[in-house]
């Protein structure tokens, strides 16, 4: 399955830790069926910003798990790229489409 790089930035932080607990339960959910693989905040950045690891089969579906994040749903996620990443090496490297390369 396709995994992705994905980056947040979050420049309202009192809206941001409104809905932080939402955000956390709804990783959370994401852990447990295996779509979010790692997650967590981009330290040294000049507004608040995060990095998630995704798992899901296309683009399309991936769009589709982020529109129910409480973040993107409260409109607090300001900049977000998305992209399509082969783990050659490292931790996630089974998941390559080389794996063993």
């Amino acid at each position: 399955m396709p995994m992705f790089a994905v980056t947040y930035t979050h420049p309202n932080e009192a809206e941001w830790r409104q809905h932080l607990m939402a955000h956390i339960d709804y990783l959370r959910a994401l852990l447990k069926t295996g779509e979010l693989r790692a997650s967590g905040p981009l330290n040294g950045t000049a507004v608040r910003s995060a990095m998630l690891i995704m798992s899901a089969e296309n683009r399309e579906a991936l769009m589709a798990t982020i529109a129910k994040d409480p973040f993107a749903i409260e409109g607090l996620i300001e900049d977000m790229t998305v992209t399509e990443w082969d783990p050659i090496f490292g931790a996630f490297t089974a998941e390559s489409s080389r794996p063993g390369f």
